[in-house]
């Protein structure tokens, strides 16, 4: 029975509210999988229930390794019914990593798919579990119902649910409760698991779908199609768990669901699905549109539908935002700027206000964006300074790293790492990450600043700028390239080139060709892993 307090809230209320007023509305499609809100919360109820007769619930943390399919929010919502907090995991860790993150996380029972072609994913997080006591259930997720699962003494997720009611009075989980977990991408040291709560998840979702309402007309927001979401971030990441899912189910939306990003089957979604709106990082933006041209292909039909384009993760160059707008007529472009520390949204270009290219807008409802010096002063307009924030959609911390936590929030405020200018209207440009800065020769290099001319080269399909020690200067500039296909360049004609457009103590005089760049899973290139490669040299 739940313990009566003044204020409860609970995330699972985004699928319970829906299921009450319009319980047949499709909320999730992934592949021929089509479940309305009903059906989502009545799995979740199942789920619910069979945590409950593990004796899982409020203090507890429970792990989940799951691609965009339709397990992923099915668990997810049945481990928040509990007031149990969830902990997505990357899909593509290592057994050693899934084992630190059970351990840091305290995880109690972890759920983990098993895909048709193979044990990949399952092989890894089962090594992982075997490393972890203290993770006492592994609960396997099977592609089909039926399959029995492949490890001793590990329930498959239709045992685990087989018998239980599709009726649960849901956990009155307290605002500053923890709702979930997630993994920073630890681009320094060990991953630390940023907790955020009920409110500030369900906050940033209502305040992320309020300023993108503009871009939609009355009835995709109202109609019996509604709003139809592409998803092809992993949901265990904080942009398409909390900008997409979170934020679409709360409109009454419908998610579309795509395991990963491939080209060929975004256009077909988008065409089958009619899509309203899709998210994705500036690297899924060049593939896609690499995709039309190679192939001369007609997307105005998807345009039709077609309202909001969204783009995070990394600074998205104008040239893209403008080729973008070229190959999808009529389609709103918005940045948004956030971290998983932020729940993730903390700025995002308003439908409703002028468009800047270049800037991520400005900030959410509730939520204050400052730049400061290293003494932690404001700077002035137009100059770069830390981006710092805070509001409603701050995390309560890292899990148990006090230490981290008091470093990284000070008086308030969330110290984000990040270097950015505003300008007079109080649009946020992120310049670049203050461990990317360079310095050569006593002079600050924005790495950034050098990408976004050496993408215009018609040449080039992708780049990263690094620094890279030098005894002369300290650090020397290196652009690591990737050509577009049957685009040939020899480094000497790109120095040439860059040398004619860049400043002199800016330009790279070490260039690199690449077949590809090292990416996470959600298509951020890895300055770290590059970075690497020189030093182990």
């Amino acid at each position: 029975m739940n313990e009566h307090r003044a204020t409860t809230i609970n995330l699972a209320n985004v699928i319970e509210h829906h299921a009450r007023l319009k319980p047949h509305k499709i909320a999730i499609v992934a592949g021929d999988v089509r479940m309305s809100f009903r059906e989502l919360n009545r799995s979740a109820n199942r789920l619910a229930n069979g945590l409950r007769n593990l004796g899982l619930g409020s203090g507890d943390n429970i792990a989940l390794s799951c691609p965009n399919l339709e397990f992923f929010p099915i668990v997810l919502f049945g481990i928040l019914k509990t007031g149990a907090c969830a902990v997505p995991l990357n899909i593509l860790l290592k057994p050693h990593e899934v084992a630190y993150h059970l351990k840091d996380s305290e995880a109690k029972a972890v759920f983990v798919f098993v895909g048709t072609s193979g044990l990949p994913l399952a092989e890894m997080v089962k090594k992982g579990f075997d490393e972890t006591p203290s993770c006492e259930d592994l609960i396997v997720i099977t592609a089909n119902p039926s399959d029995k699962s492949p490890f001793n003494a590990a329930k498959t997720f239709s045992e685990f649910v087989e018998g239980q009611s599709s009726e649960f009075e849901t956990y009155a989980t307290a605002p500053d409760d923890s709702a979930v977990i997630l993994y920073t991408s630890g681009t320094t040291g060990q991953p630390k698991g940023a907790e955020l709560t009920h409110l500030s998840l369900f906050l940033n979702a209502i305040f992320t779908r309020e300023i993108t309402l503009a871009a939609f007309d009355k009835e995709q927001l109202f109609g019996e199609t509604g709003m139809n979401q592409l998803i092809t971030l992993p949901l265990f990441h904080s942009t398409g768990l909390t900008a997409q899912m979170l934020t679409n189910l709360w409109g009454g939306g419908c998610c579309v669901l795509l395991p990963r990003f491939e080209p060929e089957k975004v256009l077909e979604q988008m065409r089958r699905e009619k899509i309203s709106s899709w998210t994705g990082v500036p690297t899924m933006y060049w593939a896609l549109l690499k995709y039309i041209e190679e192939r001369s292909l007609d997307v105005s039909d998807i345009s039709h539908n077609l309202r909001l384009l969204s783009s995070g993760g990394a600074p998205m160059p104008v040239e893209l935002m403008l080729k973008i707008k070229e190959t999808f007529a009529g389609v709103s472009i918005s940045e948004g700027y956030g971290l998983s520390e932020t729940s993730p949204v903390a700025t995002y270009n308003h439908v409703e206000l002028p468009h800047k290219p270049g800037t991520v807008g400005q900030s959410l409802p509730a939520c204050e964006v400052r730049l400061v010096d290293e003494n932690g002063e404001q700077v002035l307009t137009g100059e770069r300074g830390e981006v710092v924030i805070r509001g409603h959609n701050i995390m309560k911390g890292y899990y148990k790293r006090p230490d981290a936590t008091r470093e990284a929030i000070r008086d308030g405020w969330f110290y984000t790492g990040d270097v950015g200018t505003f300008d007079e209207d109080g649009y946020l440009s992120i310049v670049d990450r203050i461990k990317d800065l360079i310095l050569r020769g006593g002079y600050n290099v924005y790495p950034r600043e050098i990408e976004e001319v050496l993408m215009t080269h018609p040449a080039i399909s992708l780049v990263a700028v690094i620094g890279v020690p030098c005894e002369e200067y300290g650090e020397e500039i290196k652009a690591c390239v990737v050509l577009k296909t049957d685009a040939k360049m020899t480094c000497e004609e790109l120095r040439i080139w860059a040398r004619e457009r860049i400043a002199a103590n800016k330009y790279p005089r070490l260039i690199k060709f690449f077949d590809s760049l090292p990416m996470n899973a959600t298509g951020k290139i890895l300055k770290r892993e590059l970075r690497e490669m020189e030093i182990q040299k």
